[in-house]
């Protein structure tokens, strides 16, 4: 079991733990950076919302029942519509592993913040 991730090289170890954190351990993912006009035009085509946003995510294979490696899914980020590219990259991970904050009872947001605050702390040492 292995993680192949496509990943800007400074956000591997925060989505690594973001998938440790979620009980992944192998599987396929990547993280793009898009401009303002395609976030744009992936929310309005995928989830309906005619605006530009900070993270998209989308989750590809949900069972793993595929042969090779489970292919996770995709995380889009637009930098001009995000405070926190870390906090944007471990959100969008976490829904890849099939954490929703708009239907859970904060299970996603408060893991988010698990992972984040253990980031922090690696970081100031």
């Amino acid at each position: 079991m292995t993680l192949e991730l496509d990943v800007p090289a400074d956000l591997v170890p925060v989505v690594r733990a973001a998938l440790h954190a979620a009980g992944v351990e192998d599987g396929h993912l990547s993280v793009e950076f898009v401009d303002e006009e395609r976030i744009h035009e992936l929310n309005r085509r995928h989830r309906g919302r005619d605006e530009a946003t900070d993270v998209l995510s989308f989750p590809l294979d949900g069972t793993g029942s595929t042969a090779g490696p489970r292919e996770l899914g995709d995380v889009v980020i637009c930098r001009r519509h995000t405070a926190d590219v870390t906090e944007a990259a471990v959100h969008g991970v976490l829904h890849l592993c099939g954490y929703d904050h708009e239907i859970d009872d904060g299970e996603m947001l408060a893991l988010q913040a698990r992972v984040l605050d253990a980031a922090g702390e690696r970081a100031k040492r």
